[in-house]
């Protein structure tokens, strides 16, 4: 028998954007993020979610080929940002941040894991094409 998800609860949306894998996608999605967060009385969590979302869309667009996408959750009051990308493979896991902390590359996973509540990742298919969601939750109170 298949699941049926719950229903939504009145205060739950999401919101998707599609980038091209382009550098200044990550400043877009920022800015984006912003919009929306203060859109949905949420702009308490915009320095935060502006982090995460940067890493995340930042691996997303640097180290794939393809389109990408910022997914922003609201539900349960639980902000979840992800960032979908056409490269099945998983993420890499993310080190520790005390010992990355004077290396060139390798932080942004760990900067996830440090400033949110849960992280992680699922295979997803999106525009006919095999990839994954990275994501990560904040609380949202």
């Amino acid at each position: 028998m298949p699941e049926i998800a719950p229903a939504p609860t009145p205060d739950s949306w999401e919101c998707s954007l599609y980038i091209p894998t382009d550098p200044r996608s990550v400043t877009v999605s920022r800015h984006t993020l912003r919009l929306i967060l203060t859109l949905h009385d949420l702009a308490h969590l915009t320095e935060t979610a502006e982090l995460l979302a940067s890493e995340l869309v930042s691996n997303a667009v640097l180290h794939t080929k393809g389109p990408a996408c910022l997914r922003i959750r609201h539900r349960d009051g639980v902000l979840q940002i992800g960032a979908w990308d056409a490269d099945p493979a998983p993420p890499e896991p993310p080190g520790d941040f005390t010992e990355l902390a004077d290396a060139e590359s390798g932080r942004g996973f760990a900067l996830v894991r440090s400033c949110s509540d849960l992280w992680g990742w699922q295979p997803l298919s999106r525009l006919g094409l095999r990839g994954k969601l990275v994501w990560c939750e904040l609380p949202a109170a």
